[in-house]
């Protein structure tokens, strides 16, 4: 039988154990319309490096890190985090049937807006809409039913559409982007006449955020593939730049479609269904070969984890990010931003707009003249006005003795 003094001395072993721990607090969150597992612990550079490594990223809206609420991410967390001798709490999160209950809030649906919802969905089927706009007009419909579940459709009118607008869209963050889009997606619904009474044409639609894309100067681009050392990586993002692909593009490329002989790169059904072809530029073709012999794609060109399936948009995302802090680039960097640096990089070089036009796929030649207001040829031809004045004083000073902009005066 033990003694009561052996009995403390095991319980402060075991205490002094579990504070030696670091503990890390797992949370269910909703972000940007997904639902995730916010990540809480104080601050440490080992466990950031390990939750950075499985995917994690920051969120300022919440000041924490956060991964997508999915088994497998959270399933490698957990690992990464026990290698550390971490405590992981996760009472917070929710049991399995509470999850499958938050996730399926369509279930909750009277069946007047479930049936409604359906319809909506075959109808943007029907109008050939791609399946990412069929998916993001659905969400924010289902949104906006499930906002007024206990209303029937026939009592919602203009002004009850302005109030979601106002409580959910705007209170809640939703980007300007996203509130067009909603917009949008009600517009369309009202095509339906299912018993809401609202003219489309009354609803005001936000104007569009007029911003600069970020763009990389020649030098960062180089020292970015520099500082990506992973032979696949720095395929994927020397291919992204030189031939000015969006991600999605990228990730859809099959071996076919790479033409060595040619030096081009066939895109197919690219956004507004479009194929085009891109240019290769020379430098990039020794580092593709050298990537296929070594790692020996079977379908795409650049494969995940599971052979002939495509990678992943997160990880090219995380591993630019680590590239851009290696090569200490402040900018914030996207893949898209390869993109914006090629198209501007083209322009200077003095590469007709209408050119780059057909390079990026755009429909309109509107949208590549943004590129216009970044290109550093076209700045540094404006003379700035103050060296305009002091040029101009400085030549009226050498005619007759003046006191100068720049001299200090003895008095």
């Amino acid at each position: 039988m033990f003694d009561i003094e052996y009995l403390i001395l095991i319980f402060r072993d075991e205490f002094n154990y579990f504070m030696m721990k670091k503990v890390v607090k797992l949370l269910p969150l909703q972000h940007r319309n997904k639902d995730c597992v916010a990540i809480q612990f104080d601050f440490n550079d080992s466990i950031k490096a390990a939750v950075m490594k499985v995917g994690a990223k920051w969120s300022k809206t919440h000041t924490c890190f956060y991964i997508l609420n999915e088994t497998k991410l959270k399933q490698r967390l957990f690992l990464s985090l026990k290698k550390l001798n971490c405590f992981v709490d996760y009472s917070a999160m929710p049991k399995v049937d509470q999850v499958k209950k938050s996730v399926n809030k369509e279930a909750s649906l009277p069946k007047s807006h479930a049936h409604a919802l359906q319809v909506f969905e075959d109808y943007l089927i029907g109008q050939r809409k791609s399946p990412s706009t069929v998916h993001t007009y659905r969400n924010f419909l289902n949104l906006f039913l499930n906002y007024y579940a206990k209303r029937d459709l026939a009592s919602i009118d203009l002004r009850s559409i302005e109030i979601f607008l106002e409580q959910v869209m705007a209170k809640r963050g939703y980007s300007v982007s996203s509130h067009r889009q909603c917009i949008s997606a009600l517009k369309h619904f009202s095509e339906l006449n299912l018993g809401m009474k609202y003219d489309p044409a009354n609803l005001y639609m936000p104007r569009k955020d007029k911003k600069l894309p970020v763009v990389l100067s020649s030098t960062e681009i180089v020292l970015i593939l520099r500082s990506t050392k992973n032979l696949k990586h720095r395929a994927i993002l020397g291919l992204l730049y030189s031939s000015g692909l969006r991600i999605g593009e990228l990730l859809k490329l099959k071996l076919g479609d790479v033409d060595l002989e040619r030096n081009t790169i066939y895109v197919k059904q690219s956004k507004g269904r479009k194929d085009r072809n891109c240019s290769l530029g020379q430098r990039i073709r020794p580092m593709l070969l050298n990537y296929a012999q070594t790692y020996q794609p079977k379908v795409f060109l650049f494969e995940g984890e599971e052979e002939g399936k495509p990678y992943n948009a997160t990880s090219i995302r995380q591993f630019l990010k680590r590239s851009c802090q290696a090569a200490g680039i402040q900018k914030h960097v996207t893949p898209h931003t390869l993109r914006h640096s090629y198209a501007t990089h083209l322009l200077e070089n003095g590469v007709d707009v209408r050119y780059i036009q057909e390079l990026l796929g755009h429909s309109r030649p509107e949208t590549t003249m943004i590129y216009t207001h970044v290109t550093e040829r076209k700045i540094d031809e404006i003379t700035n006005p103050l060296d305009s004045a002091i040029q101009k004083f400085n030549r009226m000073d050498n005619e007759t003795p003046n006191p100068l902009l720049s001299r200090n005066e003895n008095k």
